[in-house]
Order: structure tokens, then sequence, then C-alpha cells
């Protein structure tokens, strides 16, 4: 069964990942079939914009744990930083259109879109360091869009933040009261985007994401190597497998009196 399902009507695509039951983590299957929509939809001029979403109460957990942990990531890594790469230049805009949680590489896809709405009461979190990993590939998508200090809070502490926070300190286009609400929000956007021309948008695009892209094309091969690293170090294998155990991993026993 399709891991990604996409859809065109009224000139925009729409790229939705389905695999519900890993909330749609970022496996080596759901990446090529992600970067097979995102290059049909980048080659059909009919389409004005994309939207990508989900089925399922979580948009992206992140990275596939099981495969991190057979030592899958290295290759992983590399794939999810062409896919970013491929969102921020795509010919036209793509709206992330959430309607539940998002973590870890969730966050990454969210930061490569143009635009973002969900839900204010949805739940984000940058969970890297709490395994003993790092935000690497997606702080290139990330951090451009954050506040700077909410960037060093959530970045270091692994904490969760709601929808408003997120459109607060720039993650987030735009939040509605609840999934009803976030539709209308993405609706209203769309509408906008339903009226200007292909042409328009992909150079209005290319302008808005230019430093972004040269950000990517620059730093991209330095953060593969180190999210690599991290992936394959004894402290991360600790914190994914105390994650699967639903356990404290060694270093939070270590602060108990």
């Amino acid at each position: 069964m399709a891991l990604v399902n996409l859809s065109v009507e009224a000139a925009v695509a729409t790229i939705t990942l389905d695999s519900p039951q890993n909330r749609n983590a970022l496996s080596a299957a759901l990446m090529d079939e992600l970067d097979a929509h995102l290059t049909a939809v980048a080659g059909d001029d009919a389409v004005r914009a994309v939207v990508l979403t989900h089925t399922g109460p979580t948009f992206c957990a992140g990275a596939d744990l099981r495969e991190a942990a057979d030592g899958g990531m290295e290759r992983g890594t590399v794939r999810l930083l062409g896919l970013l790469r491929k969102i921020i230049e795509l010919p036209v805009p793509v709206l992330a259109h959430l309607r539940g949680n998002a973590r870890a590489g969730g966050l990454g896809l969210v930061g490569a879109a143009d635009l973002a709405v969900a839900p204010a009461a949805t739940s984000f979190a940058f969970s890297e360091v709490r395994l003993g990993l790092a935000p690497a590939i997606i702080s290139l998508t990330t951090l451009p869009r954050l506040d700077p200090r909410a960037a060093s809070r959530y970045f270091l502490t692994g904490e969760e933040f709601d929808g408003a926070e997120a459109e607060r300190i720039g993650l987030l286009t735009m939040t509605g009261d609840g999934v009803e609400g976030a539709d209308a929000a993405a609706a209203h956007l769309l509408s906008g985007l339903r009226l200007a021309s292909r042409q328009g948008l992909t150079a209005t695009k290319g302008l808005l994401n230019a430093a972004l892209a040269e950000r990517v094309a620059a730093d991209g091969d330095a953060v593969v190597r180190l999210s690599a690293t991290l992936f394959g170090s004894e402290e991360a294998a600790e914190g994914m497998a105390a994650f699967k155990e639903r356990r404290p991993p060694r270093w939070v026993e270590a602060t108990k009196g």
C-alpha cells in the first residue's frame, strides 16, 4: 500500500503522508514516495500550489527510529536533506497543512514549506536532544524561520510547545481553533494563491527562498555528516533504546539522587 498519496484539483496538488501506524515517520520508503510525488508536481505546469498534509493524529514524528536502530540512518540523512532541498526549490509554493502534532524531522518539513498552518493546540517538539541527537539537518530550514531565543530554548530543552507558540516564534504562518480552524486558515491562504499566476508565484518564491537555498547548499554536507555521526553513537543508541522501552535514558537516571 502507498505511504504517500497525490491528488490534483483546481490547480492545487495535495500530497498526503499516509502511514499513521508509525506516525508518518520518515522511513526510507515514505521518503522515496514523497520525493517521487514532489518530482511529479514540479513538472506539472497546471499546478500553482502544493498542500503537504497527513492522515492520522500526527503530521510527522521525524526519523523512523526502527530503521535508525538497525544502522540505516546514514542514507536516511542524505535522503532527508534532498527532500528539504526539493521542497525549497519546487517552482510553486508549498503549504504544510497540519491537523495534528509534529516532532523532530517533521518540523524540518514544516520549515521547508513556504506556508504552514495548524490547530492552535497542536503539539510540537525538537525532541532530538533527549535522544542523544541534535536537530542538525532540520536546523537548515527551521533556524531561518525562528526567533533566535526561542530556537535556543526549544532546541536545547526538547520541551513541547503548542501551535499558538509556534506561530508566535515563526514556525507557523497561521493557526486556527481546532482542526476546522486550521482547515479554514489553509483555505484562506489557498484562495490567495489561486489568484496568482504560476509565473508570478515561481519568481516570487525564488526571491523569498534565495538565502535559504544558499544555506542548504553551503551547509548541507556538514550537517549530514554530523547527523550520521550522532545516529551511530553509543549515546544515541541508548536514547533510542530508552524511547522504545518507554524508560528514562541513563543520563536522566544519573541526575537522580
